[in-house]
């Protein structure tokens, strides 16, 4: 059975990338037998479609069960198209966005952290899309926000997180303010700990995010490791773990839609950096990020009972993990060598290993 790969296509050098990543994404390189799929995501081609393209892409991704997107660009009026990501995680059902840092070799890390870190994140809900509103005038001004999460994404995180870990031989670590706010936070504790019964040999440490936060800089979390969080804390601790590797570069970002027994029913896969516009048509971005994010979905493709996506995963990393400590890196990691030249040394590794 053919692998059906939705490719949504982007802006700058968000697209620039997609294309690299597709190169890796090849048949006859990885023994595979891979359909794409292309949809137009540029911000042109939203306007023009008022987002049916990407209501399309949306549909096709969860036929097909996996996507791989490029970066796009947002534009900043109310008025116009905005990020199609929020079309495409609530058509698809996402719940859970994984974001995974790991060392480059030869790039200094911070704070000595060497294993991965995996932020598991809610996808929906939190302090996004919460109702807002004002009350009062002048220093009697209030404001109010009412956030919402509910029982089955704290428990499609937390279990995820521990099959996470499990499949990286790493620890859950960290979690919420449960012991502020045990109503609202402690409904994902909840759920880490009835996790943590069922996966009785995966290390498990619940840390209060502050301390969590903490101990990332200081070392306390030790070993590679798998961090649950609601959504709004999930967006900040990616922010802080990615860098903590010296570059974003070495991460991808993947979107997960879970149906009622967990199971994986459709991923989507990114790179977690923006379109840099003042690289575009310059061969000179890294492609890094988006051909991991390329690994990670033939990871998923796996999940999904695809024979060979795991073992091809699994050549794809090792390949630009390798590439990159040959001393074959772009100019943001302190090399000299340009996108399409990257790519192609990853290409010929990963011919060499199959």
């Amino acid at each position: 059975m053919s692998i059906r790969i939705v490719a949504l296509e982007g802006d700058e050098t968000g697209q620039e990338l997609l294309e690299q990543a597709l190169r890796v994404l090849d048949s006859e390189l990885l023994g595979l037998e891979l359909e794409l799929e292309r949809y137009d995501l540029s911000l042109a081609s939203r306007r023009g479609t008022d987002n049916e393209v990407v209501r399309e892409a949306a549909a096709a991704m969860g036929e097909a069960g996996l996507g791989l997107k490029a970066a796009t660009v947002t534009p900043e009026e109310a008025d116009d198209v905005g990020s199609p990501n929020r079309i495409l995680r609530e058509a698809v059902g996402g719940k859970v966005i994984v974001r995974t840092g790991r060392r480059i070799p030869g790039v200094p890390t911070v704070a000595g952290v060497y294993e991965p870190i995996s932020i598991c994140r809610m996808a929906v809900g939190d302090a996004y899309g919460a109702k807002q509103w004002r009350e009062g005038e002048g220093a009697e001004e209030v404001a109010f926000r009412t956030e919402r999460i509910s029982r089955g994404d704290c428990r499609a995180v937390a279990e995820y997180s521990f099959r996470a870990a499990a499949s990286l031989g790493a620890s859950v670590y960290g979690g919420p303010k449960w012991t502020v706010s045990p109503v609202y936070e402690g409904m994902l504790k909840e759920e880490m700990d009835a996790a943590a019964e069922r996966h009785p040999d995966v290390a498990y440490e619940p840390v209060l995010i502050d301390a969590t936060l903490a101990g990332l800089i200081t070392g306390a979390g030790e070993g590679a490791l798998v961090i649950p969080c609601l959504n709004r804390d999930g967006d900040l601790l990616s922010d802080l773990v990615l860098p903590m590797f010296g570059s974003i570069a070495g991460a991808e970002s993947v979107l997960l839609a879970l149906d009622e027994e967990l199971s994986l029913t459709a991923a989507m896969a990114e790179a977690p950096h923006g379109t840099a516009p003042a690289l575009a048509g310059k061969d000179v971005a890294n492609p890094m990020a988006m051909i991991l994010a390329a690994a990670a979905l033939l990871e998923q493709a796996a999940e999904l009972g695809h024979d060979g996506a795991g073992r091809a995963a699994e050549v794809v990393r090792s390949a630009v993990i390798e590439t990159a400590g040959a001393g074959i890196r772009t100019s943001d990691l302190g090399g000299h060598a340009g996108t399409t030249e990257f790519t192609d040394a990853v290409i010929e590794r990963v011919g060499q290993a199959r």
